[in-house]
């Protein structure tokens, strides 16, 4: 049972990583210098200040020096990347997978978010995220261990929302086809396969619904790289049963 409180912890020490790299990327800053301090009054925050989740509740949600306001945005990622862990251990246990898909979903995590506020996807996540998905697609080859799927994988994401884009004449963006790659590569072809239509399904019902409510209208840019994000993660966590049960339905 312990287990499960370490990979709890785990996951939201990783999540208050996963908002530095959120919140500095975009801004073009180090992920590393200098130590996290608050963007209001500049001071550094002490590491007592720095326990996920915990310090937000003790603090009530304000700097510990001028008080400003902080968003509860930054414990949610944290409290969703733990959990996000707990379920990636219950599907695959202390596995290679479980390694690989923890390293998997930080990606989606920082990718997805940077693109929502900002509407950009930034090549240096997406790189470091399509490496880290050749590293382990290499360990894989180490092992003999069968790797076509997954080149396969990544061929067809990359591959199927750079036509899109060509024939749209960019209709989308190509940091999507980036994101698609790397999916691909962790993913492998099947469930590649399955991300993509997640994606697309997911993306048009809530684009339907951000119009039909006023908050976007069609000539908006909504960005897709967060239902990539999100079917992906739907796809480690829960892909095999929803394609069983999709092609259930079919045969």
């Amino acid at each position: 049972m312990i287990i499960y409180y370490i990979i709890f912890i785990f996951g939201a020490v990783i999540g208050s990583f996963l908002n530095v790299c959120i919140y500095r990327i975009p801004r073009g800053e180090s992920i590393a210098f200098p130590p996290s301090h608050c963007t209001n009054c500049k001071k550094e925050i002490k590491w007592y200040d720095l326990i996920p989740i915990i310090s937000y509740i003790l603090l009530k949600g304000k700097c510990r020096y001028c008080t400003e306001k902080i968003s509860i945005r930054y414990p949610m990622v944290e409290f969703i990347t733990a959990l996000l862990f707990l379920a990636n251990y219950s599907v695959y246990g202390l596995t290679f997978d479980f390694v690989k898909y923890t390293t998997f979903i930080s990606f989606l995590i920082v990718i997805g978010m940077i693109d929502y506020d900002t509407t950009d996807v930034y090549f240096s996540t997406t790189l470091s995220g399509i490496v880290s998905g050749v590293i382990f697609i290499g360990v894989l080859t180490y092992n003999m261990l069968p790797v076509k799927s997954y080149i396969y994988g990544g061929i067809l994401g990359g591959g199927f929302l750079a036509l899109i884009i060509l024939i749209t004449k960019g209709g989308m963006g190509w940091g999507d086809a980036e994101i698609c790659l790397m999916s691909g590569l962790f993913l492998g072809f099947k469930l590649t396969i399955l991300m993509l239509f997640l994606s697309f399904i997911i993306g048009s019902i809530s684009a339907l619904t951000l119009i039909l409510l006023g908050k976007k209208s069609r000539k908006d840019y909504i960005p897709f790289g967060p239902y990539i994000a999100l079917s992906s993660i739907l796809c480690v966590l829960a892909g095999e049963k929803i394609f069983s049960f999709y092609m259930s339905l079919i045969f």
